[in-house]
């Protein structure tokens, strides 16, 4: 099925009010007026508020904030533009933004779901996910690289410190019997 024909079957179905991120969603981008596509595993869903709205009420959803999260990504990987956040540690949902996180344009990628992209020209990459779905998205391949890296970058960070802490509570642990 082609973009265009998926985009028809959203038009016919029912529009939500409010959506959280969880670890079947691959993609969140920005449609017309205002409305957001959620692409999942399975699913696809149509939010009538903007794609950085759900990110950060999934960040709150979780117990922090998106300056929260933001904030960890700055101090974990030292990135502050177009950071990639760690909306959910138990289940690893990371998502980057394909643009600045506040404009229009900006789609929120999960990391776990990106199979490969391919350039499409000097600001447009197609990026296939692990179900064998793509999408064209107005980001340069560099950029979109770029934005995996640094993502792969703090979950590797977070995965590091929580190894560092099991260890260190492994060699405090009183001896029970």
């Amino acid at each position: 099925m082609n973009e265009k024909e998926r985009g028809k079957k959203m038009t016919e179905k029912r529009i939500l009010s409010n959506y959280e991120v969880n670890p079947q969603m691959m993609m969140v981008r920005p449609t017309d007026d205002d409305f957001s596509e959620v692409i999942e595993t399975g699913a696809r869903y149509v939010i009538s508020c903007k794609t950085f709205e759900i990110v950060q009420k999934s960040c709150e959803y979780f117990g922090s904030s998106y300056s929260g999260r933001r904030d960890g990504t700055k101090e974990l990987i030292g990135i502050t533009h177009k950071a990639p956040i760690m909306v959910e540690p138990f289940t690893s949902i990371y998502l980057f933004p394909t643009a600045s996180p506040t404009s229009p344009q900006c789609a929120w990628i999960s990391h776990d779901y990106i199979a490969s992209y391919d350039k499409n020209g000097p600001y447009s990459t197609i990026i296939t996910f692990q179900n064998g779905e793509s999408y064209e998205l107005p980001i340069s391949f560099y950029s979109l690289e770029n934005q995996i890296s640094r993502t792969a970058m703090l979950r590797i960070k977070f995965t590091q410190n929580m190894k560092k802490i099991d260890r260190f509570n492994k060699r405090n642990l009183p001896f029970i019997t």
